[in-house]
């Protein structure tokens, strides 16, 4: 009934495996790739037809995580997979990124790949088997894939690089200091395609070693993806890639010399404008079945390639008549927005980002329902794209993925200078919002949120800038590297490279090649390049903060202390009762650990005071000799009972009232009577001993005639 094909690999400390034949059968291409005991299926849907008038690649990558695959119900009131994670939409993006570029040119049929996670080792992370589990499924489906592709997670401890480190070790950096890198690398046999990554300060000799490493690692991968090929691919679509050779003739002709005058004008709106008549102009002069052609879009934008490309690799001239190592004007401003904990204006060119950073407690902590467990993160980036950073005109909804990807891209930037939670006791959230958009705003999100946070008061180990890098690759060899690209270099170039990092080295590296042609040689040239440009924005950064901000009046203020773990039950009380009281009574919020570490927060400091007052009451023992304040709870024939340190009565002897003989303790004191008393000790049965007669009762000193006497004793 099955005619299943399976082929194994030992693939560093696992064994992976594809299989293909038995399960949905009636996709184009299905494939599981299990690596270890963590399971992914991948399966590789596409259209017959192109639609009428379709001028862009509808390709759409899913990504889902089934709870049941870590053996989890899933969290909250549903009790069902729903809108797709974070975690989710990144790997989407993952798998996307190194496909796109490898579809055969003018193919642009629909194509749906779905990557579902049926088992999960909690050790391999299913993300790099999705990526391999749905480059094997295209390869044997018989689409126009130029693949395959396959991707592996390199880390890097004490000099050592290692393949597909363990889901625990990766989970989060910051908490593991031996672990200085998390890289995953997608390419083909001959090029690397996509990288992205986190890391600790790591040269640039490092990350690229890094990137080679991983593409050595991948090559025995993609013989098994080809192998199963071999053995299972279905015939291979046909599908003849469209030949618009005359249309394109035409429109050169038509309207090259005012595209090219388009193109020159520096000021983005007055460009965009410029290029948006020209091509008008050139519509105007094509006859009906020209304009009714599918490829006219693709003419079009091979003409405006052509135009931009052309000239950057011969004059080394951009289009806003910039060097090819030129950063654009920077402007940075702080402190900004007079309510928020920390705020700054970031603009480059063209390019703004507005930057708020607000300081919150353990309370704001964003809780993670992932299927290796549960995690808590006290730093949190948020980015948003409006449609009026572009002018344009768009409707505005929950995050896309590609303001998921871009606010991750800059967390990753971020993360690694951030202080111990133990230092710096703050969940911290940032948000970008982008003002102004031509070219890298996430790279913007980067250098506001590092200036943002350190207006708020965060005491980061260093700044950190990002830079986005371009590259135009021609057919005979010659190219062009970038810094700082346009909107328009994006678009129209081969590569898309962000590098952010300190002075000392890079914490974040992403890029996206769009042509199989990246050597080593250029990629050593990129890195380079983009350090120079990360220090110039990281100078003209430092001129904005020339010395250390103030904590905003209006952030909470945190102190910590520790209890020792068999006092936590007398701090919480039965039901909550007493931290309830606490915090009434102060006005300080209180968040209690496992470990005994107590956080008491406050924009008030009286507040934080008396809640530390209060619990240092419950959980400090009196010491012998301490003088204390305290009430009188109980008037008895021989003494008085006093409260005197949080919950603990002790006995003041009728002897030890005053100095002089008393017919009754009632004669010198009341119920709720409020007195000063010496911790004298404790008798054979623990009881508290305590006096009044050796406390002056105005001042609370000890009486020092008293103090003689009774060492005579």
């Amino acid at each position: 009934m099955f005619e299943v094909t399976k082929k194994s690999i030992q693939w560093g400390q696992e064994t992976l495996t594809l299989e293909t034949g038995k399960v949905a059968r009636q996709a184009d291409g299905t494939v599981i790739a299990t690596l270890g005991e963590t399971s992914v299926m991948a399966n590789v849907t596409f259209a017959k037809e192109m639609k009428e008038g379709q001028d862009f690649f509808p390709l759409t990558v899913h990504y889902q995580e089934k709870y049941y695959a870590a053996g989890k119900i899933p969290g909250g009131f549903f009790k069902r997979e729903a809108r797709p994670t974070e975690k989710e939409t990144l790997t989407a993006r993952l798998i996307d990124r190194p496909m796109r570029p490898l579809f055969v040119e003018g193919f642009k049929h629909e194509v749906l790949v779905m990557c579902t996670v049926l088992s999960h080792d909690l050790v391999n992370d299913p993300d790099v088997v999705a990526m391999i589990a749905a480059s094997a499924a295209l390869t044997i489906s018989g689409v126009p894939f130029m693949g395959p592709v396959a991707g592996c997670r390199v880390g890097y401890v004490d000099g050592e690089y290692i393949l597909n480190p363990e889901v625990e070790d990766m989970d989060n950096l910051r908490s593991n200091p031996e672990q200085r890198l998390d890289l995953v690398v997608a390419g083909t046999k001959d090029a690397v395609m996509m990288v992205e990554s986190e890391a600790y300060e790591l040269t640039e000799d490092e990350m690229l070693g890094a990137v080679t490493f991983a593409h050595e690692q991948i090559q025995p991968v993609i013989d098994l993806i080809i192998d199963l090929a071999e053995a299972a691919a279905k015939e291979p679509f046909n599908f003849q890639a469209p030949d618009y050779s005359d249309l394109y003739s035409a429109i050169k002709a038509a309207g090259e010399d005012q595209m090219r005058a388009a193109f020159a004008i520096s000021d983005k709106q007055e460009r965009v404008a410029a290029v948006s008549a020209a091509r008008d102009a050139i519509k105007a002069s094509l006859t009906e079945d020209q304009l009714a052609d599918a490829n006219l879009g693709s003419a079009m934008k091979k003409l405006e390639a052509s135009i931009l490309r052309g000239d950057v690799v011969k004059t080394g001239k951009r289009i806003d008549g910039r060097t090819t190592t030129q950063v654009r004007p920077i402007v940075c401003e702080t402190g900004l927005l007079p309510r928020t904990h920390g705020s700054a204006l970031f603009t480059r060119g063209e390019t703004q980002g507005l930057v708020v950073t607000t300081l919150g407690t353990g309370d704001d902590e964003q809780i993670i329902d992932a299927l290796h467990g549960n995690s808590r993160s006290n730093f949190m980036l948020h980015y948003n794209f409006p449609p009026y950073s572009v002018g344009e005109v768009g409707r505005v909804g929950s995050p896309g993925r590609r303001e998921i990807g871009h606010g991750k891209l800059a967390w990753r930037a971020l993360q690694a200078v951030l202080p111990a939670a133990t230092d710096f006791p703050y969940t911290v959230r940032v948000v970008s919002e982008i003002t102004e958009s031509n070219g890298s705003s996430s790279m913007a999100s980067v250098c506001g949120g590092s200036l943002s946070m350190m207006d708020a008061g965060v005491p980061l180990k260093a700044p950190v800038a990002g830079v986005a890098m371009g590259l135009i690759l021609e057919d005979d060899g010659s190219y062009a590297i970038l810094t700082d690209i346009l909107g328009d270099e994006d678009h129209l170039g081969d590569m898309d490279f962000k590098v952010a990092g300190t002075e000392n080295g890079i914490t974040s590296l992403q890029m996206d090649i769009k042509v199989a042609g990246i050597t080593p040689e250029i990629m050593k040239n990129a890195l380079a390049q983009a350090k120079e440009g990360r220090m110039h924005i990281l100078g003209e950064m430092s001129k904005s903060l020339t010395e250390a901000a103030e904590f905003s009046v209006h952030a909470p203020r945190i102190e910590t202390m520790t209890v020792p773990t068999d006092k936590i039950r007398e701090v919480i009380g039965s039901g909550g009762k007493v931290i309830r009281e606490i915090v009434e009574t102060s006005g300080a919020k209180v968040d209690i650990s496992d470990d005994g570490t107590i956080k008491i927060a406050s924009p008030d400091g009286e507040s934080i005071k008396k809640a530390y007052e209060m619990i240092y009451a419950i959980v400090a023992e009196p010491e012998v000799g301490g003088i204390y304040t305290g009430k009188v709870v109980k008037v008895v024939d021989f003494g008085a009972f006093v409260n005197f340190f949080g919950k603990r009565d002790g006995l003041v002897h009728v002897s030890q009232i005053m100095n002089k003989r008393l017919n009754h303790p009632s004669d010198a004191l009341k119920e709720g009577q409020e007195v000063k008393v010496k911790l004298l000790g404790f008798d054979d049965r623990g009881k508290v001993r305590l006096s009044m007669k050796v406390v002056d009762q105005e001042t609370g000193e000890e009486i020092v005639e008293e103090k003689k006497e009774a060492a005579e004793e």
